[in-house]
């Protein structure tokens, strides 16, 4: 029976180990960019990116710095509400660069309320570690499918009285701790 290696065998698990918190740190960062843009938070935004990155959203790609702000006025002015949603998550990881692709499901709603949009896509990401902290350096994202249906039933009674989301700090989830039955925004 062959010797059992246990610094090796502890070498490994200290590897693997690393990579399963680095690929959970790399998601972390992609959903609170998400959140930050569906609520409109610049600063939980743009603490996602390192500061001399870019986001590719439509023609022309964003200095990371510009983009939080470029990206909320862009949604204020077509849209009520926003909200991404993330899916199949693949990331490369070469020691600290990491290569990420991202599926999204956009849910836009119109500024009357009564239509939304759902456009679907992805975001690739170049992410680097910097004194242990991952973020985005590059992003392109797609738009690969759409379709734009009635939201009426919004402002129908089977909806009236649920909670909704709104675009700034005072949304439902930065409350701490959680409160059934608090105020909040309403349909």
């Amino acid at each position: 029976m062959p010797a059992i290696d246990v610094e090796q065998e502890l070498a490994a698990l200290k590897a693997s180990v690393q990579h399963i918190m680095d690929r959970q740190d790399i998601l972390d960062v992609i959903v609170r960019e998400s959140r930050g843009r569906d609520r409109h938070d610049e600063e939980l935004t743009a603490g996602c990116y390192w500061p001399e990155g870019a986001d590719e959203h439509g023609p022309v790609p964003f200095p990371a710095l510009e983009y939080p702000a470029k990206a909320n006025r862009g949604h204020a002015a077509f849209f009520a509400m926003n909200q991404h949603n993330l899916a199949n998550h693949s990331c490369e990881i070469d020691g600290d660069t990491a290569y990420c692709e991202t599926y999204v499901i956009g849910t836009l709603l119109s500024q009357d309320g009564l239509t939304c949009t759902m456009a679907a896509g992805r975001y690739m990401d170049q992410m680097e570690r910097r004194g242990g902290e991952w973020r985005i350096l590059w992003r392109r994202s797609t738009v690969e499918a759409a379709i734009q249906g009635d939201a009426s039933w919004l402002h129908t009674a089977a909806v009236k009285g649920f909670l909704k989301g709104t675009r700034d700090r005072g949304d439902l989830s930065y409350a701490r701790p959680f409160e059934v039955g608090a105020p909040g925004a309403r349909w």
